[in-house]
């Protein structure tokens, strides 16, 4: 029997688009905000856009955030986070100056570009996220893919093991995560073509 795979809603995600792709790859999901769906899934896709400070007080105030941390820290559950669901999985943010679930030893920062006419922010269109070590979550895809961005802040991990890709934008900032089974891209795979496809493969077999 296939994996219940449950894409987080929260109020704050691209949740259509996030499932239309999978369902384009033959990959059945369901959208809920539902705490025990969410319990009773086998893997979660935490997506997410806007504001890190009102992602965490929506997850709390839906009774989520308790439940997707126990699922990922108890029961070792699988879970992708998508831009700000990846954010999400930081200890901090300078965004609303909030907690995040602190799954890894990050701080969420915004950009501090040293040229703002060359350098908008935000960071919005396509570029690169080059895999920094060998992952099943990055198996097969090219270094030269292309990703889209829409993004004010970024990742600034405190244990290199945690980064798993990076990104050039005025300087490199972290823009793929991972620990156990726990997974993150700041990018939108889902909005980012083909380049996206193997990443949500990928995501099964973790």
């Amino acid at each position: 029997m296939p994996d219940k795979i449950t894409v987080v809603d929260y109020g704050m995600g691209n949740l259509r688009s996030v499932q239309k792709k999978f369902e384009q790859l033959g990959i059945p999901v369901v959208i809920s905000g539902d705490p025990q769906a969410v319990s009773d899934s086998d893997r979660l896709i935490l997506p997410g856009v806007g504001h890190f400070s009102k992602g965490v007080e929506n997850l709390k105030a839906r009774g989520l955030w308790e439940v997707i941390d126990h699922k990922v820290m108890h029961q070792n559950t699988p879970i992708m986070g998508i831009c700000l669901g990846m954010q999400l999985m930081a200890s901090f943010s300078e965004e609303g100056n909030a907690k995040g679930f602190g799954w890894f030893d990050a701080d969420v920062v915004r950009f501090k570009v040293s040229d703002t006419l060359r350098y908008k922010v935000p960071h919005m269109g396509w570029n690169q996220s080059v895999p920094v070590k060998e992952n099943v979550f990055t198996k097969g895809i090219s270094k030269e893919a292309l990703y889209y961005f829409v993004h004010s802040y970024h990742l600034v991990c405190k244990d290199a093991n945690d980064v798993l890709g990076e990104t050039e934008y005025d300087y490199r900032f972290t823009s793929m995560i991972s620990k156990n089974r726990i997974f993150g891209v700041q990018f939108h795979p889902e909005k980012s073509h083909e380049a996206g496809d193997p990443l949500f493969h990928n995501f099964l077999t973790c």
